[in-house]
C-alpha cells in the first residue's frame, strides 16, 4: 500500500473543493434576462478546445502522478510552502472568476460575442487585467497541476493553455474592439490582457 503524504492529500482535497466552487459559479450564478447576440466570433471555439486539452492532461491517468504524493523531493517546509501557494492560487482564482461572472452579468458567454447594448466592462476585477476569467481559469489549471500533475505534463498543459487563451482574446477583443473603437484602445493601453507585467 502507498505511503499518503498529509501535505499532499490535504492540498489534493483542497483543490478539488475549489473546483466544486468553481463549478458552482456557473452552475448555480443568477441568470439575467438572455440578451440577443448581435456579433459572434467563431474562432474562439478552437481556444476552447486547447483549454480543454490543457486541463484534460493535468487530470488524466497516467499522465498525473501518484495521488497524494508531492510533486518533487524537497524540504517539508518546502512541501508545505508550495502547498499553501497551490491553494492560495486555486481559492484565488475561484474568486477572481466569480468576481468576473457576477460582473458581466447577461454579457457572459462561452464564446466570443457581443449581445445587443453591449457594454464595455471596467470595474470590479476588470480593473486589473482585461480578461480576468482565464486568468482564474489558468490559475486553477497551475494549482491542479501543481496539487497532482508531473512538472513536465504542467508545462506542457500550461503552453497549451496560454496558447488557447491568446486564440480566445483576440476572437473577442476583436470585438471589442469594432464596437467601442478609441474607448476600448485606451482601456486595453492601461490594463493587461491576461497576465499583469506579462501580457
Amino acid at each position: 500500500m502507498m505511503n499518503k503524504d498529509p501535505i499532499a492529500m490535504w492540498t489534493v482535497f483542497a483543490v478539488i473543493f475549489c473546483w466544486f466552487a468553481f463549478a458552482a459559479i456557473f452552475v448555480f450564478r443568477k441568470r439575467p434576462p438572455k440578451a440577443p447576440v448581435s456579433k459572434r466570433e467563431r474562432v474562439s471555439s478552437v481556444g476552447i478546445m486547447l483549454q480543454a486539452m490543457a486541463y484534460f492532461l493535468v487530470w488524466t491517468w497516467p499522465l498525473h502522478r501518484r495521488f497524494f504524493t508531492p510533486i518533487s523531493v524537497m524540504p517539508r517546509w518546502a512541501e508545505l510552502a508550495l502547498s499553501v501557494l497551490t491553494v492560495a492560487i486555486a481559492a484565488g482564482s475561484v474568486w477572481m472568476v466569480s468576481q468576473a461572472v457576477a460582473t458581466l452579468g447577461r454579457q457572459w458567454g462561452v464564446t466570443a460575442r457581443l449581445v445587443r447594448d453591449h457594454k464595455l466592462i471596467t470595474s470590479g476585477p476588470y480593473r486589473w487585467v482585461r480578461n480576468p476569467i482565464y486568468t482564474g481559469m489558468f490559475g486553477m489549471l497551475l494549482a491542479t497541476g501543481l496539487a497532482v500533475s508531473r512538472w513536465s505534463v504542467l508545462a506542457v498543459a500550461s503552453a497549451l493553455f496560454v496558447v488557447g487563451a491568446y486564440i480566445r482574446i483576440r476572437s473577442e477583443e476583436r470585438l471589442l474592439r469594432e464596437a467601442f473603437r478609441t474607448d476600448f484602445d485606451e482601456y486595453a493601453s492601461r490594463v493587461p490582457a491576461f497576465l499583469p507585467g506579462i501580457y
